[in-house]
């Protein structure tokens, strides 16, 4: 739980470095990132005043896919489906050449733009048609379903014609291009129609041919109709209907006379009227017979059985009843002869169906070829009427009107304002772009950049201490005196070799490097005199045999020297001189014989090694760069002590690291590093390690310089050699 705070303000403090190394990147290469800036913006602007003024020019449409204005006949329009690629289609066709190629003719835009490009011959249309074709542009008209032709030109009024006539012979070719469909569509109707008609015809004549050569009675034949019939089905079809009422004659004869034959005569005689009405005779006597009894029946109330009305009253019953008995015989009995009859018509009936059947059958089969041509034709009619019918649609459909599937709702108008060259908006994408490349640059020469730049990159890739960071443009400190600006690095530096030391005893130390002109002689020399400043008993020995420097610095002569000390020639005491300082001496390199190119290799140069460091406190060697020669491995296994110079932004890593294996590989104690000829004033990274010293002691020193000149009043410049005044020591 307590240790995610502590991490917390880790990880920001790695996030802020990490910035602070872009930053510093930009301070370091901001020439490269001025430059290009710079050469951006500047190209960028004279390009943008040196470009001809562009107009353009627009058109809005709304287009529709190919359907009439109106619903064409029988209502048979095609309903609109959403195409998401229709309207992208549609585009591409405005910007082709089947739209392109008469906008050029009618403009005359090939002589036109012949003298334009200050040509001899006129473009041809083709050519033409690439450069308006880079000169339109079409698109969507701000979520809208318009579309929006826009046209761009250096002549205001060539711009608003472009596109007008591109919007105009758009819309004929969509209006020729749906009349051209529908009439190629009518003229293959047309020819199909005639194919079937003659079909039709011939098929017709065959059809006539089997009707007279089957002598078919078929009444309809001549209107190509399969209802039409022979007349052996009209036969088959009367006597089956006469059958069947016959049929059912006799079976309500047949019933009607099983129940009569049931009953009593009683019984007839009250029912017999009702089942067969329409006997009068019968009704007659039956009403005779009633009105005799009624009388009969008034008359017993008056007379007597004997009396003679009574008598011929009951005579005229009996006569009157035995001819209703004799009626009612006769009644079943003519039942009975039409039932005999109805079953003899219905057997007659039924034989001559089955007889008109057969014949009928003979006749079907004799006649399906005849009927099978009649249905072959009436197909064939039906088809030539439908394609009859379509023919008239699609010529109506053709003639109806098409405006609305292109409809141009703005013309287009010359635009007094051009829209290119867009100054100011050129002129904001130089300056983004500039410092984008710029800095892009910057980065990317920083990333070819493999030498060292910061201390974590010496800690990282050589696993050493870095032991002081040195400023650029510095000078001897001898002769710039204990208060130099610069002097605080170098007491940094002898401060932190001091701690680093494991023998308290070690006095002796060299400083070594990768390649030529990083400072090592430079570094020697004030590190040198640091210490004695300090108090301590130096000598500063050249051992630079091939290209000695630090006699420059001590201003004397390298003419005796360490090589005259190895060689026997002089003594120590001869060859070692004082400076300035009284606790620094100097020994120079002296002449190298061309026969002594090893001397450092030899026990001579240990024994001086030995000499010294019981002589002084601290000595001081200076080296050839590692990589060059032998003779600074030499010294780095030597002396007690060995640090390594890099300067700044100089070399690569690689042979950095390579140096350091070197003094390693020789058995050198490798104190450290000291990183070189540091630009304080650009790289902010370092001015914590000697920015503020240098900026204390140089304000200190031009306060007492400008003292000294008022006290004076002269100049100030000293001869270095006079302020020096060497001398040798024993």
């Amino acid at each position: 739980m307590q240790t995610k705070p502590s991490q917390q303000p880790q990880q920001q403090s790695e996030s802020k470095l990490h910035f602070l190394d872009y930053w510093r990147i930009i301070r370091i290469r901001k020439t490269v990132i001025l430059a290009v800036f710079l050469l951006v913006v500047l190209t960028t602007t004279i390009i943008t005043f040196l470009l001809p003024p562009t107009y353009a020019s627009s058109v809005r449409i709304a287009i529709e896919k190919d359907n009439s204005d109106i619903t064409p006949l029988m209502g048979l329009q095609t309903a609109q489906q959403h195409d998401p690629y229709w309207v992208l289609t549609e585009y591409e066709k405005i910007q082709s050449k089947k739209v392109l190629h008469p906008v050029i003719n009618a403009l005359g835009l090939n002589h036109q733009w012949m003298e334009r490009f200050k040509l001899e011959t006129p473009l041809t249309t083709n050519e033409t048609f690439q450069v308006l074709k880079k000169s339109i542009d079409v698109d969507q008209y701000r979520n809208t379903s318009l579309i929006e032709i826009k046209a761009y030109s250096e002549d205001k009024e060539e711009a608003a014609s472009i596109a007008q006539e591109i919007a105009e012979q758009y819309k004929k070719v969509r209006e020729k291009g749906l009349k051209d469909m529908a009439n190629s569509g009518i003229e293959v109707l047309k020819q199909e129609y005639s194919t079937q008609q003659t079909k039709v015809q011939t098929k017709q004549k065959q059809l006539d041919k089997l009707r007279e050569d089957l002598n078919i009675s078929d009444i309809y034949s001549a209107e190509g109709s399969s209802i039409g019939m022979t007349t052996e089905p009209q036969i088959v079809m009367k006597l089956e209907q006469e059958r069947t009422v016959a049929e059912a004659n006799l079976i309500r004869y047949e019933t009607l006379f099983k129940e009569l034959t049931s009953l009593t005569l009683e019984e007839l005689r009250n029912t017999l009227l009702t089942a067969m009405p329409g006997n009068l005779r019968l009704t007659s006597l039956l009403n005779e017979f009633d009105r005799g009894h009624q009388q009969l029946s008034q008359m017993k109330a008056i007379h007597g059985p004997d009396h003679p009305q009574m008598k011929a009253s009951n005579s005229l019953l009996l006569t009157l009843n035995d001819q209703i008995k004799k009626e009612i015989t006769g009644v079943l009995r003519g039942l009975q002869t039409q039932v005999n009859a109805a079953r003899n018509q219905l057997t007659e009936l039924t034989s001559a169906v089955e007889s008109a059947k057969a014949s009928d059958a003979e006749k079907t089969a004799e006649y399906r070829p005849y009927f099978t041509a009649k249905r072959d034709l009436e197909n064939l009619s039906k088809i030539s009427d439908m394609i009859m019918i379509r023919i008239l649609q699609e010529t109506v459909d053709a003639a109806l009107p098409t405006d609305s599937i292109v409809e141009i709702y703005d013309p287009a108008e010359p635009n007094p304002d051009p829209v290119r060259p867009k100054i100011f908006l050129n002129i904001a994408l130089g300056v983004v772009v500039g410092l984008i490349v710029g800095i892009g640059l910057a980065f990317f020469i920083e990333y070819l950049d493999t030498s060292v730049k910061t201390i974590d990159d010496v800690e990282q890739a050589l696993d050493a201490p870095v032991l002081g960071v040195i400023p650029q443009n510095v000078h001897s400190l001898l002769m710039e005196g204990p208060d130099s600006p610069h002097a605080e690095a170098y007491r940094v530096l002898r401060t932190n070799i001091l701690f680093s030391r494991k023998n308290e005893k070690a006095n002796t130390l060299t400083v070594v490097s990768g390649g030529a002109g990083e400072g090592k002689s430079t570094t020697i020399f004030n590190l040198a005199t640091v210490f004695a400043q300090n108090g301590s008993r130096i000598l500063i020995v050249d051992s630079d045999l091939r290209r000695p420097s630090l006699h420059k610095h001590v201003g004397v002569s390298n003419a005796l020297g360490l090589t005259d000390y190895l060689l026997a020639t002089k003594s120590l005491e001869e060859v070692v001189q004082t400076t300035k300082h009284e606790n620094l001496d100097f020994l120079p390199s002296g002449k190298l014989p061309s026969s002594s190119m090893g001397i450092l290799n030899s026990s001579k140069m240990k024994s001086f090694i030995a000499e010294a460091r019981k002589r002084y406190d601290y000595v001081f060697f200076d080296s050839p760069p590692i990589m060059g020669v032998s003779d600074a491995s030499i010294l780095a296994s030597e002396v007690d002590m060995a640090i390594l110079v890099i300067q700044y932004r100089k070399y690569p890593q690689a042979m950095t690291v390579r140096a350091k294996q070197m003094v390693e590989k020789v058995g050198g104690n490798l104190l450290g590093v000291v990183l070189n000829n540091i630009n304080i004033s650009q790289d902010s990274y370092y001015y914590y390690y000697s920015g503020y010293y240098y900026d204390y002691y140089s304000k200190q020193d031009g306060d007492d310089t400008s003292s000294k000149k008022k006290s004076d009043g002269k100049s100030g410049k000293t001869s270095a050699r006079g302020d020096l005044e060497l001398k040798n020591k024993f």
